[in-house]
C-alpha cells in the first residue's frame, strides 16, 4: 500500500498545542467532547423512546428497533470511510461535514409520518458516529502527549453528561410535547455547535496523500446489512428455507469480497496489514463482542420499564372487548363476563414515563458512567489501559448475568444498570486508549474508523439478535367472553420475558468471549504514552 503523509517540517507536525495555556487546551477539549457526542445523545434519548415513537408507525411492531440497528449498521459502514476522508481531508472539515448531515436528518424525522423516510433520516443521522472517530484523532493530533490518555478517558466523561441529558431532556420533552421534539432540540443543539467548532477547534496539520475506496466501503455495507437482516428476519421466514439462507450467504459473500479486494487495493478503506494485527484484532473484536451487550442493555431495560403492568393492559383489553361488543349488538354486559389472559404473559413493567425511567434508572448509572470513565483515563496513564479494561469486561458479563436470572423489576434494574455503568465508562475510555498506543499517527483516523464499525456493528448485531428472540415471544390476549373463547389478539408491542431473558444471556456470552481477548492482549500493559511509540 503506497501512502504518502504530509508533515510540516517543525516537531509540532499536527498543530499540536504543545506550550498552549491549560485555557485554551481544555477549551478545545470540551468543545470537542461536547461535538462528538451528539451520537451518544441522540442514542440514549431514541432508544429510551422507541415506545413512544412506535404508535406513530403502525404495523411496525418488533422492528421498530430498526430505528437503532440502521442508526448502527450506516454508522459502521460510514466510520471507516469517513474516518479516511479525515486522514486525508482534514479531521475538522469532515466533523462539520457530520454535524451538517445530522441536521438534516433530524428535520427529516422531526417531520416526516413515511417510516421509510423516517429511517433514511436516521441513516443520514448516523454520519454522527463518525464524530468520535473524528474526536478520538483531533485528540491524538492537538493535545500536547501527556495529556493525550486523560483527554480520552473524558470522552467517556462527556458520554456521561449526554447520558445524563439525554434521557433527563429526551423524557421532558416526549411526556410534555412530543417524540418529534427530540428530533428538533437535536437539530438546534448540533446548529449551536456547528459555529463553536469552527471558530474554537484548530484544525489537524496531518494529512495523508490517498484516494478513497468507495468500492471497499460500499461491500462492507452491503455485507453487513445483508446479514443483519437474515438474523433480524431469520424467525419470520425460517432460518433454514433457501430464500432465507441467500440473504445471509449473500452477505458473508460480500464481506469475503470486501477483504480480498482491500488486500490488493493501492489505497483501502481499511489496512488489512493493520486490521489483522495481533495488537489491532483483538481490540477490534473485543469492542464488537462487548458492544453487543450496550445494545440490547440500552433498549431492553427502557423498554420494560416504559412498558405497563399486565393488570394495565388485562383492564385494557377487558374494557376494550366489552365497548367493542356494545357498539356491535347494543348489549352491555358487566366487567366479569370479559376474561382475559396474556400468553406467555409477563413479569416486568412499571409504565413510567420517559422522564420517570431517566430520573429512576437511568441517571445514576450515567453519573457512574462519567465518573469511571475518566478513572479508566488515570488508570490507563499508571497501568495501561488493558487491566482496566478486563475489570469493565469482568463487569459486563456480571451484569448480564444478573439481568437474566434476577427478577425483571424496576429495583433490579436500577442496581445491575448501575453496576454495568461503572464498566461502561471503563470499557468507553480504554478502546480508543489501546488504539492509540497501537497505530502510527497517520493511520489514527481509518483504525478509530475501524473501532467504530466494530462497535456499531456490535450494537446492530445485539439489537437484531434480540428482536429475533422477542419476535418468536410476541404476546396474544385470550378473551372469552360469557365462556365463549374468541380468537387470540395479538399485542405487538408486548414480548414474553423469555424474549429479553434470552438476550442478556447472548450479552453474557459476548462479554465472556470479549473478556477472554482482553486476557490474551499482549498490549496495553505498560503505562499508556498518548502514541508516542509511533
Amino acid at each position: 500500500m503506497s501512502t504518502s503523509t504530509i508533515k510540516p517540517d517543525d516537531t509540532n507536525d499536527t498543530g499540536r498545542l504543545e506550550g498552549a495555556s491549560r485555557a485554551r487546551i481544555f477549551t478545545v477539549l470540551a468543545v470537542i467532547v461536547l461535538f462528538s457526542e451528539i451520537a451518544p445523545m441522540q442514542y440514549t434519548i431514541v432508544a429510551a423512546a422507541l415506545q413512544k415513537i412506535a404508535p406513530s408507525f403502525p404495523g411496525v411492531g418488533a422492528n421498530i428497533n430498526w430505528a437503532i440497528i440502521v442508526f448502527g449498521l450506516i454508522g459502521a459502514a460510514a466510520s471507516p470511510l469517513i474516518g479516511k476522508m479525515s486522514d486525508v481531508w482534514g479531521k475538522k472539515r469532515m466533523f462539520l461535514i457530520c454535524g451538517a448531515l445530522f441536521v438534516i436528518g433530524c428535520v427529516l424525522d422531526a417531520t416526516t409520518s413515511n417510516w421509510g423516510v423516517f429511517l433514511f433520516g436516521r441513516c443520514l443521522q448516523a454520519t454522527a458516529i463518525a464524530t468520535a472517530v473524528i474526536a478520538y484523532g483531533l485528540i491524538r493530533d492537538l493535545m500536547p502527549r501527556k495529556m493525550v490518555p486523560l483527554a480520552l478517558g473524558l470522552t467517556a466523561t462527556g458520554f456521561g453528561v449526554a447520558s445524563i441529558a439525554g434521557p433527563l431532556l429526551g423524557g421532558y420533552l416526549v411526556d410534555n410535547h412530543s417524540w418529534r421534539a427530540i428530533f428538533w432540540v437535536l437539530a438546534a443543539f448540533t446548529l449551536a455547535m456547528l459555529p463553536l467548532v469552527w471558530f474554537i477547534v484548530p484544525e489537524s496539520q496531518l494529512r495523508v496523500s490517498e484516494r478513497i475506496d468507495f468500492v471497499g466501503a460500499a461491500l462492507l455495507a452491503g455485507g453487513a446489512a445483508l446479514t443483519l437482516i437474515y438474523v433480524d428476519k431469520g424467525h419470520d421466514w425460517g432460518w433454514s428455507k433457501p430464500t432465507t439462507l441467500a440473504w445471509l450467504i449473500a452477505g458473508l459473500v460480500l464481506l469475503v469480497l470486501f477483504v480480498l479486494v482491500e488486500k490488493r487495493a493501492t489505497t483501502p478503506i481499511m489496512d488489512m496489514t493493520l486490521l489483522f494485527h495481533p495488537r489491532v484484532a483483538l481490540v477490534l473484536a473485543g469492542a464488537l463482542f462487548a458492544s453487543l451487550q450496550i445494545g440490547i442493555v440500552s433498549y431492553a431495560i427502557a423498554y420494560m420499564s416504559q412498558t405497563p403492568p399486565e393488570s394495565t393492559v388485562v383492564a385494557g383489553v377487558q374494557q376494550g372487548t366489552l365497548a367493542q361488543i356494545q357498539q356491535m349488538t347494543g348489549q352491555v354486559l358487566p366487567l366479569e363476563a370479559v376474561q382475559v389472559n396474556l400468553v406467555p404473559g409477563y413479569t416486568y413493567g412499571s409504565g413510567y414515563t420517559l422522564l420517570e425511567f431517566a430520573v429512576r434508572i437511568a441517571l445514576l448509572g450515567s453519573v457512574i458512567t462519567m465518573l469511571f470513565g475518566a478513572v479508566a483515563g488515570l488508570l490507563a496513564r499508571r497501568v495501561g489501559a488493558r487491566l482496566p479494561l478486563v475489570a469493565a469486561l469482568v463487569i459486563f458479563a456480571a451484569a448480564a448475568v444478573a439481568f437474566a436470572v434476577l427478577p425483571l423489576t424496576a429495583t433490579n434494574f436500577l442496581i445491575v444498570n448501575s453496576i454495568f455503568s461503572i464498566g461502561f465508562g471503563m470499557y468507553y475510555a480504554c478502546m480508543p486508549i489501546l488504539l492509540v498506543e497501537a497505530v502510527p499517527q497517520e493511520q489514527q483516523g481509518v483504525s478509530m474508523g475501524m473501532l467504530g464499525v466494530m462497535q456499531s456493528m456490535g450494537v446492530a448485531i445485539g439489537l437484531a439478535i434480540v428482536t429475533a428472540f422477542l419476535h418468536s415471544n410476541g404476546m396474544s390476549a385470550l378473551v372469552s367472553v360469557g365462556g365463549q373463547d374468541q380468537p387470540p389478539t395479538p399485542l405487538p408491542d408486548l414480548f414474553g420475558d423469555r424474549g429479553y431473558q434470552l438476550g442478556f444471556w447472548v450479552c453474557a456470552a459476548a462479554s465472556a468471549v470479549a473478556l477472554v481477548l482482553a486476557l490474551v492482549m499482549k498490549h496495553g500493559r505498560t503505562p499508556a504514552t498518548g502514541g508516542t511509540a509511533h
